[in-house]
């Protein structure tokens, strides 16, 4: 039986993107990863509420300390404050150095060590601030080291299925593919009640504006 593992954050993009994965493959491996970043305790409920919702079974949940151990990232040192307002010119400080290869790199590992022929990731490179590791090019470059360090009948693909979207696309196709939209996070700086101020949220806000949906996350009184 074909598998897929998804990377799930927790997070809006990572749930569509696993929608898609359910849409079609007919067995699913969730896999989480806390990097010390400040929603950490959040985004796992979000996991593991969004893995009930689509009952997965197969999860694995790692720790990747030594990504805030290197720091430069709003996300994981807490002496660096988190942006508010859109985002501006240049990749933001709530870049994470390199994490999606780090990521990927452990999403690769473990569906080869179960025979999963897809891994997906809910990167997109209209609204993602500028990541460069969320770029279709960064994406076409780690297949080749996929195909490179995997071994010979593997046939892992990495499936980005939400790479050319905007936030107001996915939103759509999440609603389309029945996705619990409901059940995710994506404020970067706050674990109960949502800033809507910080870029991730204001990115969500205006992606569910453009759709010509409400969004199901409660935010701040106050929020832009």
């Amino acid at each position: 039986m074909a598998a897929a593992v998804c990377l799930v954050s927790g997070g809006l993009d990572s749930c569509v993107a696993a929608a898609v994965a359910a849409r079609d493959y007919p067995e699913l491996a969730f896999l989480h990863v806390s990097y010390g970043q400040r929603t950490e305790a959040r985004e796992r409920r979000a996991f593991e509420a969004v893995a009930d919702h689509y009952g997965v079974s197969k999860r694995l949940r790692l720790e990747l300390p030594l990504l805030a151990r290197i720091g430069g990232s709003a996300l994981t040192d807490p002496s660096l404050a988190v942006p508010e307002g859109p985002p501006g010119e240049g990749i933001p400080i709530t870049y994470v150095p390199f994490r999606n290869a780090n990521l990927l790199a452990m999403a690769v590992s473990w569906a080869e060590a179960i025979g999963a022929r897809g891994v997906f990731i809910g990167a997109n490179e209209l609204d993602s601030s500028g990541y460069p590791d969320c770029r279709r090019s960064f994406l076409d470059a780690f297949q080749r080291v996929i195909d490179e360090g995997t071994r010979p009948g593997s046939g892992i693909r990495l499936v980005a299925p939400l790479i050319e979207l905007d936030k107001a696309g996915i939103v759509r196709l999440g609603v389309k593919l029945s996705a619990p939209l409901h059940l995710t996070w994506s404020c970067y700086q706050a674990e109960e009640v949502a800033c809507g101020r910080c870029e991730s949220c204001i990115l969500r806000r205006r992606g569910f504006a453009a759709a010509g949906l409400k969004d199901p996350l409660p935010y701040a009184s106050g929020a832009l």
